[in-house]
């Protein structure tokens, strides 16, 4: 009884640790103005000035160029990265707002000429097809956002669980898949805290930096079942 007790309040100590990082967090880019809509942020993976050089750091990387199929999350701050993928021919696998209606696979074929508006919460429910990953036969990328993140890939989510759910997803079917989070250089972090359920990341792209984290080489295709 002593030692569960214990353990539920160190939980509940990491839990309250996430929780004020999260609002330091929100409160730095507000303060120093560096979030952008949609506002408030509070409660959402934030939109940040320089999201534009951080994608650009991205797409020079040979892993982005390659890769053909990249899951993605549906948060606004991602939506740039959204739009560039479909632009550049590669199939995106989106994950639906606290994954309520799963995934929807969007090919290029079918944002044509609309790849603003399929980049969107709207326009990819409307143009895509619904899709179990179980049906992949290839992920190349996994792009998750994140309110936080530091230098050994911890990850801190907006609170909800979900992206931790979509990379284990992505994890468990393709071992060898990349994690990526592109955020802004003030949401790295000396230390994330971190509770066993947590995934980590294994790329970070700011707009000043491109960090590797995990044991990962720069490119690694990841096919079913690879180890």
């Amino acid at each position: 009884m002593v030692m569960m007790a214990i353990e539920f309040k160190e939980k509940m100590n990491v839990k309250r640790a996430k929780a004020e990082l999260r609002s330091e967090i929100w409160r730095i880019l507000m303060e120093k103005k560096v979030a952008l809509p949609p506002f408030p942020i509070e409660g959402r993976i934030p939109n940040f000035r320089g999201s534009e050089k951080a994608l650009e750091n991205l797409r020079n990387l040979d892993l982005w160029k390659r890769a053909s199929v990249i899951l993605i999350n549906p948060d606004a701050a991602q939506r740039l990265v959204r739009e560039a993928a479909l632009r550049e021919g590669k199939t995106l696998i989106v994950a639906t707002p606290r994954l309520k209606q799963g995934y929807v696979r969007l090919s290029p074929k079918q944002a044509k000429g609309k790849e603003r508006f399929a980049s969107t919460i709207k326009g990819m429910l409307s143009l895509g097809e619904p899709i179990k990953l179980e049906k992949l036969e290839k992920l190349d990328l996994v792009i998750e956002g994140s309110v936080a993140v530091d230098l050994k890939g911890n990850r801190l989510g907006k609170g909800g669980g979900y992206g931790d759910r979509e990379i284990r997803e992505a994890r468990r079917l393709f071992p060898r898949v990349i994690v990526a989070t592109l955020v802004h250089d003030l949401q790295v972090v000396e230390e994330v805290p971190r509770e066993e359920h947590d995934q980590k990341v294994d790329l970070i792209v700011t707009p000043s930096r491109v960090i590797f984290v995990g044991s990962h080489p720069p490119y690694v295709a990841s096919s079913r079942g690879e180890n």
